[in-house]
């Protein structure tokens, strides 16, 4: 079994019950195991148009290929009506495989790990969140990259699974 972290975004519609739906989706997949999941954090859109995202980040465990993996959250992103009329267009639902265990390509089709994985608040935080060391050959530990980001507003949303007891926005002295 690979580990593998995918990203879920939205924000068209009710993006965070379409997110939890569009996670069950994903866990009642027989080829895959989901091992934690991020709380849920409120995004400015950063080169992309449209209202605020709702974000989150799930760790999986599983036995498809990269490519597998990228067929599955494909086919739950159209289940959720996600079109792509334009590049960055806002969406009720976006799929992104960040990383996948030994696996490190760059194709028109699949790049891993995911190419702005450390240049968006929105991905870092609940990947941070879930797997607070992680770590990239290419990269280096992903924590390092939290400054860089600090410009883009995000905010941590209260959820029953999460421990609200830490700061609910990024603030560059808090890491």
């Amino acid at each position: 079994m690979a580990k593998a972290f995918i990203g879920f975004g939205g924000n068209l519609g009710d993006t965070r019950q379409i997110i939890t739906d569009a996670i069950v989706c994903l866990a009642l997949r027989n080829q895959l195991q989901i091992i934690q999941k991020s709380c849920f954090y409120q995004s400015a859109p950063v080169d992309a148009a449209g209202g605020d995202y709702i974000n989150s980040v799930v760790h999986v465990e599983t036995e498809l290929s990269p490519y597998g993996l990228l067929h599955v959250c494909q086919t739950i992103e159209q289940q959720f009506g996600r079109e792509r009329p334009y590049e960055n267009a806002p969406r009720t639902l976006d799929l992104d495989i960040l990383f996948f265990e030994g696996v490190a390509q760059g194709d028109t089709e699949l790049t891993l790990p995911h190419p702005r994985i450390t240049e968006r608040s929105f991905v870092l935080l609940p990947l941070l969140e879930i797997a607070p060391d992680f770590f990239l050959p290419e990269f280096g530990e992903l924590k390092q990259y939290l400054p860089k980001v600090a410009h883009q507003r995000i905010e941590k949303l209260a959820c029953r699974n999460c421990s609200c007891e830490e700061k609910p926005q990024y603030r560059p002295s808090a890491h």
